[in-house]
């Protein structure tokens, strides 16, 4: 199996598992992806994803060349014919939380897909790149979107239009991680993350995520009507209602995703 899935309590863990080839991504693990995300997003037990890769040498490294031939089609047929099942992130814009483990490269591709996830903390070990213009080509699994939405203009044209690697610290300091920790405390640093949220409201969780990614394509004023919407549609939850008794009883609520 080039793809580990291990579920927890509430807390689903995804593993590139190919060590060997820096977690590299080949078509047996592309299409690993592609189908595990409908599986996640369909099942209500599934609150929260941990996204990591086998190893401490590397979380991924885009996508393996020596197995990935380069297509046959023509752009007009990739473009207009191709369904969206064959990209890199298909699948990925599930509404739970998704939190990646950077335990080591993430370059290119492997970036890109980091870039995708919600929340991402890192090893010290780790460095990022999105290095394609030094092999004539650019992102193209939507690292030039969102790299700049993460981390700003200018830092985000520093890295791709040079192809430098940052380190850890450096990640850190742009805001392309959250949080730096020993390669030995990764795993129990997410996990740790993606137990407190999953023990919130998951309806909740939910519409905070839906909310942010869409108001960020939305003017300020579309995106604050579309929190008010969300937040009316919560206001008679059960979740809602426990959350306040439980408070009331000074004890841990019980969440039912209702």
């Amino acid at each position: 199996m080039t793809l580990r899935i291990e579920t927890a309590g509430h807390v689903c863990t995804l593993t590139l598992d190919r060590p060997e080839a820096m977690n590299s991504i080949d078509p047996e693990l592309r299409a690993a992806l592609r189908d595990v995300w409908p599986r996640i997003q369909a099942d209500n037990q599934i609150r929260v994803v941990i996204l990591t890769g086998a190893g401490d040498r590397a979380f991924c490294t885009g996508s393996d060349l020596k197995k990935t031939m380069p297509p046959q089609e023509s752009f007009a047929e990739l473009t207009f014919g191709r369904a969206e099942s064959d990209h890199l992130l298909a699948g990925m814009n599930v509404d739970k939380p998704i939190i990646c483990a950077i335990n080591g490269y993430a370059m290119g591709g492997g970036l890109e897909i980091a870039l995708a996830c919600d929340i991402r903390i890192a090893a010290s070990n780790a460095r990022f790149a999105l290095s394609e213009v030094r092999v004539g080509s650019m992102p193209g699994a939507g690292g030039t979107q969102r790299l700049p939405r993460a981390v700003g203009m200018s830092n985000a044209m520093l890295m791709m239009l040079t192809g430098d690697q940052i380190d850890a610290a450096e990640a850190l300091r742009i805001g392309l991680v959250s949080r730096v920790v020993e390669s030995a405390d990764l795993l129990s640093a997410a996990r740790a993350i993606a137990v407190r949220i999953a023990e919130n409201a998951p309806l909740s969780v939910r519409a905070v995520k839906q909310v942010v990614r869409d108001g960020l394509d939305m003017p300020l004023e579309a995106g604050m009507r579309a929190e008010r919407l969300a937040f009316g549609v919560l206001r008679d939850t059960q979740d809602r209602i426990e959350g306040r008794k439980a408070f009331q009883e000074k004890r841990p609520p019980v969440y039912q995703g209702r």
